[in-house]
């Protein structure tokens, strides 16, 4: 049976939006140096693969064209997208993923996903050596969020205006960089961010979802509400609407995604039984 593979823009409310990714639907475990390959072949920020582990949970791996990695939000949402739209997947129904971080849950709500994922409260940290000159910016604040730096900025202008030094950027010792201001008054989000991780092979990642497990929490306790929108403003552009659950130390994410094109694999790229 021919393997089927999507390329799916998610956090996005039509094609050439938000955060492309490719989904890789499996009948069952694969090699890993293939899945390796193939997400190498695809280019994107991040590849999923995913197969289905008992009746109730789908096992999900990500791999960038470098890496593989603990979280990602935007190939999640495709792959929850990718389950309903296929049928594989009851549309009334949640999906549970198994992931390296933990279950993952993908629930519809009207034309919108809601990814439930574990929150990366941001701990205060100084600035890195290099990090202002790397990004060609001065940081107002500075945050450890997981796997990755959280840098806030004076305006929204600032976030948007960055050209960074890759090569310094993947040498200031995080897997990525999150950059983040207050919006602007009167724009229809709360805060803006772009999401940099050259040292695992993203120069600029569109809109990342992993990104905003840090910063639901940060603008959380810096606005003084739970529920807010964020809007990653890298050249396509994204709209994540988050919710911080402190209790649960969760924060529910919420996208749009528009399935661009629908291939399968030909049986020389197959990976060997």
């Amino acid at each position: 049976m021919a393997t089927p593979l999507f390329t799916i823009d998610a956090f996005a409310d039509g094609p050439f939006r938000g955060n492309p990714a490719a989904v890789c639907l499996l009948d069952g475990p694969r090699p890993e140096e293939w899945m390796r390959a193939l997400a190498a072949e695809m280019n994107l920020s991040e590849t999923a693969f995913l197969w289905p582990e008992s009746d109730e949970i789908w096992r999900l791996r990500w791999f960038t064209p470098a890496v593989e990695v603990s979280l990602c939000g935007h190939a999640t949402l495709a792959s929850a997208h990718a389950l309903w739209e296929t049928g594989q997947s009851d549309a009334a129904s949640s999906i549970r993923f198994a992931t390296r971080s933990g279950i993952l849950t993908a629930t519809r709500a009207g034309d919108w996903i809601e990814l439930d994922f574990p929150e990366r409260s941001p701990e205060a940290c100084a600035p890195p050596d290099g990090l202002a000159e790397a990004l060609g910016s001065r940081p107002i604040a500075t945050a450890i969020a997981g796997e990755d730096l959280l840098v806030e900025l004076a305006t929204e202008g600032a976030v948007r205006a960055l050209a960074p030094d890759f090569t310094a950027l993947a040498a200031v010792g995080a897997r990525g960089v999150t950059v983040t201001a207050r919006a602007d008054e009167g724009a229809p989000h709360d805060f803006v961010s772009r999401f940099f991780a050259p040292a695992v092979g993203i120069a600029e990642d569109p809109v990342t979802g992993s990104a905003h497990c840090g910063l639901a929490p940060y603008w959380a306790e810096r606005l003084g509400r739970r529920q807010l929108t964020g809007f990653q403003a890298s050249r396509r552009g994204g709209v994540v609407r988050v919710r911080h659950e402190p209790d649960r130390r969760r924060v529910v994410l919420a996208g749009r995604a528009v399935t661009v094109f629908v291939a399968q694999l030909t049986p020389a790229a197959e990976a060997p039984a």
